[in-house]
């Protein structure tokens, strides 16, 4: 699978990572062994699940061509696939990064790229 996969990131955590030249993943990605991310049919629902309410949020697009054999598509919520990175996340591997605001609906407000 070669398309643009996503990761919702605290703003702080993506300042370290531009700063260390990788990103090695949030606290709930230490705990499961592996980096979390979604397809553009699963981001939308990850916001909703696991990052309700939360602000100062942005939005990596991620190429996963450089990630090779360390990103597996595997069976998670309602059996679909998503994808786990086994590694650190290279920010040359990030395409774009854009905040993802809280709208006045209290859902997140993904970039017009995505709508």
């Amino acid at each position: 699978m070669n398309q643009t996969i996503y990761k919702i990131l605290p703003r702080a955590l993506w300042e370290e990572a531009r700063a260390s030249g990788r990103l090695d993943g949030a606290p709930v990605d230490h705990a499961d062994g592996f980096i979390h991310f979604s397809t553009s049919a699963q981001v939308r629902e990850t916001a909703a699940r696991h990052f309700a309410g939360q602000d100062d949020l942005l939005l990596l697009a991620v190429d996963p061509a450089p990630l090779g054999d360390r990103l597996k598509y595997e069976q998670s919520r309602g059996g679909a696939l998503f994808p786990h990175l086994y590694a650190s996340l290279p920010v040359e591997a990030v395409l774009w990064v854009e905040e993802l605001p809280i709208g006045p609906d209290g859902h997140h407000l993904f970039p017009g790229a995505m709508r």
